[in-house]
């Protein structure tokens, strides 16, 4: 089993929605590329919502309900970006290699 700081932190929450963590030798694995996966489909939905935001602000004849409809879906989807982003970040870091000790 990994070092905690070498887990990688899933693109999904578990009961409670606490935070879901995978322990693995293998990144191609089939839960790493499940994740993987996830993510890209995460970033997909989030660059989509973008767009439709950018219409949605132009569009004159937009209701406060749309408006708020796409404000929730985007909140979700910034959520789940900061989540991909945590993980990247440990997992660079993870992947960098230790400074010698002399």
């Amino acid at each position: 089993m990994k070092a905690s700081n070498e887990l990688r932190l899933l693109p999904w929450s578990g009961s409670e929605g606490k935070p879901c963590y995978l322990s693995t030798d293998d990144p191609g694995g089939y839960m790493s590329r499940l994740a993987d996966n996830i993510e890209a489909v995460q970033l997909g939905t989030a660059a989509a919502l973008l767009e439709e935001l950018s219409v949605t602000l132009d569009d004159q004849d937009t209701t406060l309900e749309e408006m708020r409809g796409l404000v929730k879906e985007l909140t979700g989807a910034l959520r789940d970006i900061l989540r991909v982003a945590t993980n990247r970040r440990h997992l660079l870091a993870a992947s960098e290699p230790s400074e010698p000790t002399h």
